[in-house]
């Protein structure tokens, strides 16, 4: 039978106000009583029903991660990163990979209610402003990136033209005339920016950019 509230604090000595103030990390507790509490935890091996304590907090303790592709550096790092985040809030993250396949990011967006998660981080890649009618009604969404959607709604991301043209004015200041640029996607949006601005900056600076100093890729790494 799991060991209860009641019984850790049987053992302690103490109320079960006592032992849930311990156990939920409050700090206005008599440092003789928390010591005879955590020593009971201990001893008990008492474990709380988190399922339990998050439905009295009206919270689920889980927020979503939707990214394309965790395979690639950034998405890898950034999901350590909010994982990490989360951890101090006493929240746990579940991770939704798309690959960038609209469908697939419909149908995460179709599946994230408030029956499963406190909030949502999406970094979409395909999705369209009225795929976000799927979204439950009043659940917290944050938008990452630079896929551009026309909505009221929380959006992180840089301005990759700025970027760019930071980037080639560094390089022009230093007295570099030919300057390449790697990227050109024209499936991307974000590489479509960045290559506005690489060209804004270098005709600024009256450089020439001819295309044999543009390198297309197939796909972000």
């Amino acid at each position: 039978m799991a060991v209860t509230l009641k019984d850790v604090a049987a053992l302690a000595g103490v109320s079960v106000k006592t032992v849930s103030n311990v156990v939920n990390g409050y700090d206005f507790v008599k440092a003789d009583n928390r010591r005879r509490v955590e020593a009971a935890l201990a001893s008990t091996g008492y474990r709380p029903n988190l399922g339990a304590r998050n439905l009295r907090r009206g919270r689920t303790g889980f927020v979503a991660l939707v990214v394309p592709d965790l395979a690639i550096p950034y998405f890898g790092e950034l999901a350590a990163l909010v994982i990490s985040a989360a951890r101090r809030h006493d929240w746990n993250v579940l991770i939704e990979q798309t690959q960038g396949v609209r469908e697939r990011e419909r149908a995460s967006l179709a599946g994230l209610g408030p029956h499963m998660i406190d909030g949502a981080i999406v970094s979409p890649e395909a999705l369209q402003t009225g795929d976000f009618d799927r979204l439950a009604p009043g659940l917290p969404v944050v938008l990452l990136g630079e896929h551009a959607l026309d909505l009221e709604i929380d959006h992180v991301g840089i301005d990759n033209v700025l970027a760019a043209r930071t980037a080639v004015d560094h390089l022009v200041s230093l007295g570099r005339t030919r300057i390449a640029a790697i990227g050109e996607n024209r499936r991307r949006g974000t590489a479509a920016l960045r290559m506005a601005g690489y060209r804004a900056a270098l005709h600024a600076a009256d450089l020439p950019a001819p295309d044999e100093l543009v390198g297309s890729v197939d796909a972000y790494h």
